[in-house]
C-alpha cells in the first residue's frame, strides 16, 4: 500500500510539473521576449516538462529495480520532493524576471541559486543509488529491459555529471565577479545535459513498445542493444562538441 501510494504521489506530480511546463509555453507565446538567455520562460518550460517526465520515467522504471518497497518509497518520496523544489525555485524567478541559476545579486536570489545547486547534488545522490542498484541486481522485465534500465541509469548519470559541471563552473566565474561570463559558461553542456537525461526514458519505453510486438525475445533484444549504441553515439557526439567548445 505504501509504495502504491508513493507511486500515484510522484506520477501526480510528475504530470503536474508536465502541466506546468506547458502553461508557460503559453504564459511565453502570451508575453513573449526572448527565448534563450539567463531571464526567459524557456527555463519553466524547459525544466517542468523535463522534471515531470524524468520524475515519472523513474518512479516507472525502479518499479523493476530488486529493492525493498520501504527503500523505493521513501526514494521516491524525496525525489518527488526535490524536483518540486527544483522547478519551483526555477519558475518563481522566471516570474521575478531575475536568472534561477548563478544569480547572487541579492541575499534572496543566492538563497534561491544554492538552493537549487543543493537540490541538484540531493538528485545526483538519488538517481546515482538507483543506478547502483539495477547493477547490483538485474532489474526485471521484458527483453532487453535491464539493458535499457541500467544503460538508461548510467546515461543518466552522465548528464548529471554534465549539470554539476555547468553549475561549479558558473559558480567559481561568478564569485570570481564575472557574472555575465557564468551565464554563457554554461552553453557548450547544454546538448550533452539535455540529451543524457531522457535515456532512463527513452530506452525502457522502447523495451516496453517491443514487448508488445510479436517479434521473438533475441529480436528484441538486438533492437534494444542498437537504440542504446545509437543513443550512446548521440551522447559521445554531444561530449566532443562540449569538448571542443568549452
Amino acid at each position: 500500500m505504501e509504495i502504491e501510494k508513493s507511486t500515484r504521489v510522484a506520477c501526480s506530480v510528475g504530470l503536474a510539473l508536465i502541466l506546468s511546463g506547458l502553461v508557460h509555453l503559453g504564459v511565453f507565446a502570451v508575453d513573449g521576449g526572448p527565448w534563450y538567455g539567463p531571464v526567459s520562460w524557456r527555463k519553466p518550460v524547459t525544466f517542468g516538462l523535463s522534471f515531470g517526465a524524468t520524475l515519472i520515467a523513474v518512479t516507472w522504471v525502479t518499479s523493476s529495480l530488486r529493492i525493498s518497497a520501504r527503500l523505493r518509497a521513501l526514494l521516491l518520496a524525496v525525489f518527488t520532493a526535490d524536483c518540486v523544489v527544483e522547478v519551483g525555485g526555477i519558475t518563481l524567478q522566471a516570474w521575478r524576471r531575475v536568472p534561477s541559476h548563478l544569480d547572487m545579486e541579492t541575499p534572496f536570489d543566492t538563497a534561491v541559486s544554492m538552493t537549487l545547486a543543493v537540490g541538484g547534488g540531493v538528485l545526483v545522490v538519488l538517481l546515482t543509488v538507483f543506478a547502483v542498484a539495477s547493477f547490483r541486481q538485474r532489474p526485471t522485465g521484458p527483453a532487453g529491459m535491464a539493458l535499457a534500465v541500467r544503460s538508461g541509469f548510467a546515461i543518466l548519470l552522465v548528464g548529471l555529471a554534465s549539470g554539476a559541471a555547468m553549475i561549479a563552473r558558473g559558480v567559481v566565474l561568478t564569485r570570481t565577479g564575472h557574472q555575465e561570463a557564468a551565464y554563457h559558461s554554461t552553453a557548450p553542456l547544454k546538448p550533452l545535459h539535455g540529451v543524457s537525461l531522457h535515456a532512463v526514458l527513452v530506452l525502457p519505453a522502447l523495451t516496453w513498445l517491443l514487448s508488445r510486438t510479436s517479434w521473438s525475445e533475441p529480436v528484441r533484444r538486438r533492437i534494444v542493444a542498437a537504440a542504446t549504441g545509437c543513443y550512446v553515439v548521440a551522447v559521445v557526439g554531444a561530449g566532443v562538441w562540449a569538448v571542443l567548445t568549452y
